[in-house]
């Protein structure tokens, strides 16, 4: 062997050397991380005010994350911009762990959608840990509407275009949206009127100053009973136990309309494997314990807790679905 090729061989053994020496190194320090994570508290993000569903799931989870974990997780609620401040400010921490968010359908995938200049991409920026829970949707009108099911209600449409009010918690809002695709799959034109939340939406609704619109079940199952609104229609796969006797969308007769509002929770894109693991382990099994299942479904929501890969598969789904219906509605941030 020449000189000049000795030297090759031991530089590329040396590089070699290092090489593994690295992923040992790396190893190690990801084994190190998981016995120490974590030793202070963690902040969990709500990208909305204090009371919605988002804080609502997100108090419920940070308490059996506290249990799991040996240390407080912190609710900070940053609202704004739909969802889209909290969102970024999670792009921007660091990602240590010690910064989750809590989220809804809206912020993981309308958002990327609606907004063409959004400052962050879930997909991109984001570690997806697990979907925490979902609610369908309920087409709810006041109880002096004409339209009794959803046969009459199109037919309603139909006649009188322009006409009926489709009332939301806000443009590019889950309600909106699936208001937009019903009309979309039914050949009918209403006119949304959009609110500054559920609450007003709901008000108004009650009140006889809108017509129509598709709710959280959780929002509006005690109104249906108390008489203040009639539902029409689930936007489930199935029939609810809440409202048993209200039929789906697919039974009525409206194929391809199964929405459900979710909510569910990420980290800043690049955890230490460990540490991802650790906070997907405790989420799920926090979320599918007895209680906690138990008090979510008393609220109207299903537990999902799935895997971060089903998460992924499942956001990449719903950006395209919701991408298209905004597309063909022609809808534009407010």
């Amino acid at each position: 062997m020449t000189q000049s090729h000795t030297r090759r061989f031991v530089g590329a053994a040396a590089l070699g050397l290092l090489a593994s020496a690295a992923l040992f190194g790396s190893a190690q320090v990801n084994q190190a991380q998981a016995q120490t994570y974590p030793d202070r508290n963690v902040t969990m993000i709500v990208p909305f005010p204090a009371g919605g569903a988002s804080d609502i799931t997100a108090r419920n989870v940070a308490a059996k994350l506290t249990d799991s974990l040996g240390k407080t997780v912190v609710i900070d609620n940053r609202a704004g911009a739909n969802g889209s401040l909290g969102a970024t400010l999670l792009k921007q921490a660091a990602p240590d762990g010690y910064t989750i968010l809590v989220g809804s359908i809206g912020v993981f995938a309308i958002n990327p959608a609606l907004f063409p200049d959004l400052k962050y991409d879930p997909m991109k920026d984001f570690d997806l840990l697990t979907v925490a829970v979902r609610t369908p949707n309920v087409l709810v009108a006041h109880p002096g509407f004409p339209a009794n099911n959803v046969k009459e209600l199109i037919e309603y449409l139909k006649k009188n275009p322009d006409k009926v009010s489709f009332a939301s918690s806000g443009t590019g809002s889950s309600d909106h949206l699936t208001a937009a695709l019903f009309m979309q799959k039914t050949g009918t034109v209403g006119v949304h009127v959009p609110y500054k939340g559920g609450g007003p939406a709901i008000g108004d609704l009650i009140g006889g100053h809108a017509n129509v619109s598709f709710q959280n079940l959780g929002a509006i199952a005690n109104h249906v009973r108390g008489g203040k609104l009639k539902a029409l229609a689930v936007t489930a796969d199935k029939r609810n136990a809440a409202l048993p006797d209200v039929p789906t969308l697919a039974e009525a007769g409206v194929k391809d309309v199964e929405v459900y509002s979710w909510q569910a929770a990420a980290a800043p894109k690049g955890l230490p494997p460990a540490v991802r693991a650790r906070l997907e382990k405790d989420m799920i099994a926090g979320l599918k314990s007895a209680d906690m299942t138990a008090k979510f479904n008393d609220i109207g929501f299903d537990v999902v807790a799935n895997s971060s890969k089903e998460f992924e598969t499942f956001l990449a789904a719903e950006i395209a679905r919701w991408k298209t219906v905004i597309e063909v509605g022609k809808i534009k941030p407010e």
